[in-house]
């Protein structure tokens, strides 16, 4: 499978990255792949697939790690908004999903990726 040799490929570029590193990389490889789909069906279909997947792994990691995750609530439920926003439009536009649904898409994700960059930065310097 194309999609699985992309992902080992990301593991080894990941691979010395802090955890939050890496999660800030695979949202930006997720924003790359639905930029790079644009015109071609079977890629953005793929694309979002795979953004949906992260998505999804997100929504349950904030949401079921309550008792041990020190994100602020806020935080927890904004992601679990913008996680629901992801499939609602992943779902209903499928491949025919407008221009300006996808660059948000993109921006969700380099936002949240250039977030979680500058939140790791002090823990890195201290």
């Amino acid at each position: 499978m194309a999609d699985d040799q992309g992902t080992e490929d990301c593991k080894d570029i990941f691979g010395d990255l802090s955890a939050v590193e890496k999660d800030a990389a695979a949202l930006s490889d997720a924003a790359i792949r639905l930029d790079q789909a644009r015109g071609d069906d079977k890629m953005l279909v793929a694309a979002l697939d795979h953004n949906l997947e992260l998505w999804v792994g997100i929504r349950t990691i904030v949401s079921q790690w309550e008792e041990y995750n020190p994100m602020p609530m806020e935080a927890r439920e904004n992601l679990v908004k913008l996680s629901q926003y992801v499939a609602d439009r992943t779902f209903t536009d499928g491949k025919d999903i407008a221009d300006k649904t996808l660059d948000s898409l993109i921006n969700i994700n380099l936002q949240i990726a250039q977030g979680l960059l500058e939140g790791a930065e002090p823990a890195k310097t201290s």
